[in-house]
């Protein structure tokens, strides 16, 4: 069997292709196009580990080339593929909306179709709590309302969720949208918060908190993620018949930035000098997970409270 992870130097993909390889006997076949959102040489050390494995592949691929794409997917047929790659950030989406378009609704429509040509069983797709926008009940329920997002990026999570549900039905595979809630943990990205605070704390620089402090997120660690993601998986393969269906992972615990930054002084051994700004267009006042459902059908429960990731995490960033 060969799995598909595209995406598979970043954050979250290259934990993802970790524990498929620790975890199965099974082919990893990962896809990164080294988008210069932030700097090639930390995607590379995220997958330096994987070098020597032989069940593993990487590909440099930009997947808006469609030639290149499909001789890719008809290279290797993948059986189940785990669609990570995307334009990140809603404030940059903001600034370039037809690009994001492009690299996250094109490209996912092409993939989609490729697995209904190639007889690809399973589709897990990477969403986003941003979908809920500014949703005034919580938490946030996957049977909630998602037609008012704030961003593009946001915008562009919502459509290629309505196309994975329309592939599935047309194609007659397995797909699975997972709605992700601020993900954190070693190599996360560091234009996020928590990479970008505690970098700030421990160089001595001033944190910009925008807004009173009071917006709140519901952060979950990488670890309880990729549980979550694979979980999302099996449960594709045990269904008698193409199923599709949509799925919170988030740590149903949302913590104010002012509490966040409290527990980064705590974690670095060191003050924040705070400077204050207003909130950002496309930025929501809180996201708040509802996993009863993910809970319920997936076994999902996230293990790790922010205290304890955050040291994970900074004792990670000290190290690198």
């Amino acid at each position: 069997m060969t799995f598909l992870v595209t995406g598979a130097a970043g954050f979250i993909g290259s934990h993802l292709v970790e524990r498929l390889l620790a975890t199965t006997e099974h082919r990893v076949v990962g896809v990164d196009n080294f988008e210069p959102f932030y700097p090639r040489a930390v995607k590379e050390r995220n997958l330096s580990g994987l070098a020597d494995n032989p069940r593993f592949t990487f590909v440099e691929l930009d997947l808006r080339d469609k030639t290149r794409t499909s001789a890719l997917y008809a290279q290797h047929a993948p059986e189940s593929v785990f669609h990570w790659a995307a334009r990140a950030g809603v404030r940059p989406s903001i600034e370039d909306p037809a690009g994001y378009v492009d690299s996250n609704v094109v490209v996912t429509t092409t993939l989609l179709q490729l697995a209904a040509e190639h007889a690809t069983k399973r589709f897990v797709f990477a969403s986003s709590s941003s979908v809920y926008g500014n949703n005034a009940k919580v938490p946030f329920a996957e049977h909630d309302t998602t037609d008012a997002p704030v961003s593009p990026y946001a915008a562009t999570k919502k459509a290629c969720e309505l196309l994975c549900h329309a592939f599935h039905d047309l194609g007659g595979f397995s797909t699975a949208c997972l709605r992700l809630f601020t993900v954190y943990g070693p190599r996360q990205r560091p234009d996020l918060a928590i990479h970008k605070f505690a970098r700030a704390i421990l160089e001595d620089r001033p944190v910009t908190l925008y807004g009173d402090g009071g917006s709140s997120r519901d952060y979950t660690f990488i670890a309880d993620i990729v549980d979550g993601v694979l979980a999302a998986d099996a449960h594709l393969a045990a269904s008698p018949r193409p199923t599709h269906d949509v799925f919170n992972l988030g740590n149903a615990s949302p913590v104010k930035l002012s509490e966040l930054v409290s527990l980064l002084e705590e974690a670095t051994g060191r003050r924040a000098r705070i400077e204050g700004a207003p909130m950002q267009p496309g930025d929501v006042l809180r996201t708040y997970a509802d996993i009863t459902h993910a809970r319920d059908t997936l076994g999902y429960q996230p293990k790790t409270d922010l205290r304890t990731g955050i040291g994970h995490f900074v004792r990670w960033l000290r190290e690198h």
